[in-house]
């Protein structure tokens, strides 16, 4: 299969992903359909595609939105538990996405809810293992020590 790697024995899914945060500091979250865990948006990368590629391409499919690949900052590379496939892991290629104005979002193909929250929210979600432990604790991190000189208006989100 194209989008999981067993040479070690180990079931990986191979994903490009988007912290996307808003003009107030808020940050967007996805549930799949018939799935009780929110993650971030993105997806699997095709065997044709760079991970800048397939995050866009993804952003289009599940939430019909365009960005352009400027507004896409590579962060790192972090594995962990898959959220939805019980025994798999995912090694996701993260990337900020600071979004110069707000924009709408719409729940698109397999998505069933798309969300922004704001750091009060967080303990309202089930959310996925990379999640917990390093999206949301890197988001917190960048809206607590820069979000004042990033323009985040932390008052009103």
């Amino acid at each position: 299969m194209n989008d999981i790697t067993d040479s070690s024995r180990e079931k990986l899914f191979i994903l490009a992903a988007g912290i996307m945060i808003d003009p107030k500091g808020r940050l967007l979250i996805v549930r799949k359909k018939n799935t009780e865990k929110y993650m971030l948006p993105g997806g699997k990368i095709e065997p044709h595609e760079t991970a800048i590629e397939a995050l866009i391409r993804e952003l289009k499919e599940e939430l019909d939105v365009e960005i352009p690949a400027a507004l896409a900052n590579f962060i790192t590379t972090y594995k962990a538990p898959a959220a939805n496939e019980p025994g798999y892991q995912i090694r996701s290629n993260l990337f900020f996405i600071l979004l110069p104005q707000a924009i709408e979002v719409k729940a698109a193909t397999e998505i069933a809810e798309a969300i922004w929250i704001t750091p009060q929210e967080i303990e309202n979600y089930p959310l996925a293992p990379l999640m917990t432990s390093f999206v949301i604790p890197t988001w917190l991190d960048l809206i607590t020590e820069a979000g004042a000189s990033l323009g985040f208006d932390l008052h009103n989100a």
